[in-house]
């Protein structure tokens, strides 16, 4: 099954989906990241148990210059929460993560933007 995670590699493209209303998580990822390999599989399903809380976009590091700099992305594969262009939450190590850890951040995310979206 594959992805259906918009795919972001422009900057311009990366705003505009972050400013929208709701809640976006930012994945960030490259083709040579054998981490963000690992994730692959799973991911899908991930999305399709997420569909109707958050939208995953995800956002390749090469291709979307200046974006990872100006989010102090340190390692990939990482997670941002965003709503209304606002960075609520971030998974961001260097550390290899499981569909478990990346489940319980989404969900921590859901709980944070229900907080603040009151």
């Amino acid at each position: 099954m594959r992805s259906s995670m918009e795919k972001i590699t422009h900057k311009e493209q990366f705003n505009a989906a972050i400013q929208a209303p709701g809640l976006t998580v930012a994945v960030f990822k490259a083709d040579w990241c054998g981490d963000c390999r690992f994730i692959d599989p799973f991911m899908p399903d991930v999305e399709t148990s997420y569909k109707d809380k958050l939208k995953l976009i995800e956002v390749d590091v090469e291709q979307a210059e200046g974006v990872s700099e100006e989010h102090n992305i340190l390692g990939i594969p990482s997670f941002i929460a965003y709503s209304e262009g606002r960075e609520l939450i971030r998974y961001v190590n260097k550390l290899r993560k499981t569909r478990e850890e990346i489940e319980q951040f989404l969900d921590r995310a859901v709980e944070v933007y229900g907080a603040v979206s009151q």
